[in-house]
């Protein structure tokens, strides 16, 4: 690598796809993107404002393969993608029913490599796949069994396609982020609290104070670009040191 400058942060002509990017993580990380001079395409069940955007449900194959060629038609290839959608509901394991079990797997780990499949085509040595994933991929997750077994499946899937990939020149990187202050992250611990189940998750991380969405964004940012040319099959933790916290506590 040369010497650092400013210029190397940036992503000038790259072409990044985000998914989940209407808002929260996925939003500040489109941003970030496109500030950073990157060509950005998004896509999100609500309408999502970008370069090229989409409305879709990612658990969509046939519109994930519409957004898909959309891509390639107009730029050629993808430089970047960040697999961000993803969604949870708080309930026991013996409450959750199968199709409840079934929309977990779909949405948090299906999904990604399905849109993984459908883009690696499209990528060039050097390109990066960044993989939202959770600190619930990590530690216990009393509510949240399922949900929590697919991304650390997504953080298993990560390490694999980092040593499937590398010699073709793609980089794979996950991202493990919490208490950062988003509408969905809200509205899961406003449900969990309702509930009955004796557990809650440590709320403020060790660093005092919770993170925003341009925090986990910042870790794409480095992720996607030379800065992290020579990493692959990592997890950043964006946290606050919840990860290192051991993250639960009983009520």
């Amino acid at each position: 690598m040369a010497a650092l400058s400013p210029d190397t942060i940036l992503l000038t002509g790259r072409v990044a796809v985000v998914t989940g990017a209407a808002r929260g993580i996925g939003l500040a990380t489109a941003r970030a993107f496109a500030a950073l001079g990157a060509h950005v395409a998004v896509c999100d069940r609500d309408k999502p404002e970008a370069e090229l955007a989409m409305t879709l449900d990612v658990r969509d194959h046939v519109a994930v393969e519409v957004f898909a060629q959309a891509v390639r038609e107009r730029w050629g290839r993808v430089d970047v993608l960040v697999n961000n959608a993803g969604g949870t509901f708080h309930a026991g394991f013996a409450e959750t029913s199968a199709r409840g079990e079934q929309i977990l797997i779909e949405e948090n780990f299906t999904q990604v490599t399905g849109m993984i499949r459908r883009l690696l085509p499209l990528m060039p040595p050097g390109a990066s796949i960044i993989n939202v994933t959770s600190s619930e991929a990590h530690q216990a997750a009393p509510g949240f069994a399922v949900y929590a077994a697919m991304k650390a499946g997504l953080e298993s899937l990560t390490k694999s396609l980092a040593l499937e990939l590398a010699p073709r020149g793609i980089r794979v990187n996950a991202i493990a982020p919490d208490a950062i202050q988003t509408e969905g992250e809200s509205g899961v611990r406003a449900r969990m609290l309702a509930g009955s189940l004796p557990f809650e998750p440590v709320r403020v991380p060790p660093l005092g104070h919770l993170g925003d969405p341009g925090d986990a964004a910042a870790a794409a940012v480095f992720l996607a670009g030379d800065l992290a040319r020579f990493v692959t099959g990592t997890t950043l933790h964006v946290d606050g040191g919840i990860n290192a916290a051991g993250g639960w506590r009983r009520t």
